[in-house]
């Protein structure tokens, strides 16, 4: 039987909880691995989890400083020398730009990784599809990537999430949330069809679960409305009704929504509140200034309007929360603007997928303190724009 068959079949019939093992089974007797880990990316992206049956006994590895790391960060196989001519093959394990962890390998020597390198590449992605379907009916997965106790808001929001990167030849994106481990209201939300990417960045209102409640009621009211097919103000008007009806004005959110053309890069945008954005364009950043108009749910039946935004191949554009712009430092400051177009400077060289992260950390450094007041959100949209011939 074909190695490659051989390893998709034993993914499809494991148990959900038994991926791990079943592809391990494989790779030892398929390409004579020796040892088989894998790693997945906790919450805050800051270590790689391993994967065993709880309780763990292997120890996490960083994100920034490890072979393991490596892998994760340039998704690309790396390659570490063990002992005795044995080496250690670090393959990422993603889904359509979804970082998910490291598939690690341990093979006898440099010369069964030349050979082998390619299909195994193939089946760190079978993986993590897998991994994906595998969710659905056990929690090992989620129980793995957290390294420390979620508050129960930050479980909901969390579940709440599309992913944290995808990609595809228009765009990429990546986006984070701190304190990753409890977050309020701040949310992110994306969606593509073959000619749109719609995408969504939000401001909750309040704290704890009261925020997580609003931004649930908002977002599944955003999505009903973009799956019935409408268009992008109707659908903030229709998320409108929905928290008003239930909060009488009493909370409500801000949305910063975007409805991209794929072929053109042209979008219909409604700003209802506080997120802001930013673009990076031939080495200038400079902050975009929309039509603001009303949150959701401050007042009833608000009507929205759309107005146009062109994206242009080679676009950087930054999403960023009010716990992102207007973080105080130790002696009060705010981050501001000035303090943003340098980190965007400063992170110009990595993936979408990085930038949130390597950004928030900036901001970490500016606050002068590990812990936020309050949530921080940035989504990072590199534009490519259409192929030619697609």
């Amino acid at each position: 039987m074909n190695r490659l068959v051989a390893a998709e079949r034993a993914l499809r019939t494991a148990a959900p909880h038994a991926l791990l093992d079943a592809i391990r089974a494989v790779l030892v007797e398929q390409y004579g691995a020796e040892d088989v880990e894998l790693y997945l990316a906790d919450y805050g992206l800051t270590v790689l989890q391993p994967v065993s049956v709880l309780p763990h006994t292997l120890e996490p590895v960083s994100v920034h400083n490890s072979p393991v790391g490596r892998a994760f960060g340039s998704q690309k196989p790396y390659p570490e020398e063990v002992r005795d001519g044995r080496v250690r093959l670090h393959l990422p394990v993603s889904v359509r730009g979804d970082r998910l962890g490291v598939l690690s390998v341990t093979l006898p020597d440099a010369g069964a990784v030349r050979q082998s390198e390619p299909e195994l590449a193939e089946i760190a992605d079978m993986l993590g599809h897998e991994v994906i379907v595998a969710e659905r009916d056990t929690d090992l997965y989620l129980q793995v990537r957290r390294k420390d106790r979620l508050t129960l808001a930050a479980e909901m929001q969390w579940q709440l999430l599309p992913g944290r990167s995808c990609s595809r030849a228009e765009y990429e994106l990546g986006a984070q949330l701190e304190p990753a481990y409890a977050i309020f209201g701040d949310n992110f939300d994306w969606s593509a069809s073959a000619d749109h990417l719609m995408l969504y960045v939000t401001n909750g209102m309040g704290e704890g679960i009261e925020a997580s409640l609003l931004t649930n009621l908002a977002i599944n009211a955003l999505r009903n409305a973009r799956r019935a097919g409408i268009s992008i103000e109707d659908q903030a008007a229709l998320a409108d009704q929905a928290v008003y009806a239930h909060y009488q004005g009493r909370c409500y959110l801000s949305v910063l929504m975007f409805d991209f053309d794929l072929a053109t890069g042209r979008a219909s945008v409604v700003d209802a509140g506080s997120p802001q954005l930013l673009r990076l364009r031939d080495g200038v950043v400079e902050r975009i200034v929309l039509d603001a108009q009303l949150p959701l749910g401050m007042f009833e039946e608000t009507d929205y309007v759309a107005q146009d935004f062109q994206a242009e191949p080679g676009d950087r554009l930054l999403f960023v929360s009010d716990g992102v712009h207007t973080v105080a430092g130790p002696e009060g400051e705010a981050y501001g603007d000035a303090a943003l177009a340098r980190a965007i400077h400063s992170t110009r060289l990595l993936p979408a997928a990085e930038v949130p992260r390597a950004i928030l950390r900036e901001l970490t450094g500016h606050r002068g303190r590990p812990a936020p007041d309050d949530d921080a959100l940035i989504v990072c949209l590199d534009w490519h724009g259409r192929p030619a011939g697609n």
